[in-house]
């Protein structure tokens, strides 16, 4: 069976008993999909989005989809030994899309809006089945009881070309800042692989970073649509 005939199962990251891969290949169509979503009694197909695109909280059920009948299901995915041995990093790359200047660039950029804003923006850049899984949540303390929901995990995948590569996990904190229809917006303006054929995959990662950080600092701290490109250093608080 091929990689994207595969889909990600939703289990509880604190309770499930059948975990399965919010890091797996996606299946079709792009939208935002809400942790109460599942898949029907006679089996429809799920939408690729809501197969890794979402978090309604990740105290509750993060970075983890809709559950699957059980012959959909993949094996959970948990590989500490693929994350970097340097501790309180922003941007991991377990597959190389960005250049080290450009990796840099972005940890300071979102070291920079966590200390000012709280928000906290985390990159992974991953090729499913190569990817550190579970053990990202630990890594990046997401989840835990006591924290609060304000972050945003953008894991990066170009799953074999055929699909988007920008895939958002939301905690509760920001879905009023940014709701889900920006998060649909910046998938399909930097995602799509015809932006990322003519453009490249590691602009498609900083125009979507940038695009965050400039909401995230804005004056009203809200956004709907995508920011135009070209944000001044200013806007994203450099």
């Amino acid at each position: 069976m091929s990689p994207l005939a595969l889909i990600s199962v939703a289990a509880s990251l604190l309770t499930a008993s059948s975990p399965g891969s919010a890091f797996a290949p996606p299946a079709t169509v792009s939208k935002v999909s809400n942790l109460s979503a599942s898949a029907s009694d006679n089996g429809e197909e799920i939408s690729r989005r809501s197969a890794i695109f979402t978090l309604a909280g990740l105290s509750a059920s993060p970075l983890f989809l809709p559950a699957l009948p059980v012959s959909a299901r993949l094996e959970g995915v948990n590989k500490p030994e693929l994350l970097p041995s340097e501790k309180g990093l922003n941007v991991i790359q377990v597959e190389k899309f960005l250049t080290k200047g450009q990796e840099k660039r972005l940890n300071d950029l979102l070291t920079k809006l966590e200390a000012d804003t709280g928000y906290k923006v985390r990159v992974l850049c991953q090729a499913y089945p190569r990817t550190p899984g579970l053990a990202i949540r630990d890594y990046w303390s997401l989840g835990r009881e006591g924290d609060d929901d304000k972050y945003i995990v953008l894991v990066v995948d170009e799953f074999g070309g055929k699909g988007n590569v920008l895939n958002f996990n939301v905690g509760d904190g920001v879905k009023f800042a940014l709701p889900n229809v920006f998060w649909t917006r910046l998938s399909s303006k930097y995602g799509t692989t015809f932006f990322v054929k003519e453009n490249g995959i590691d602009l498609a990662i900083t125009n979507a970073i940038e695009a965050i950080v400039s909401c995230l600092r804005s004056e009203d701290q809200y956004c709907v649509n995508v920011p135009d490109q070209g944000m001044s250093m200013r806007s994203l608080g450099m």
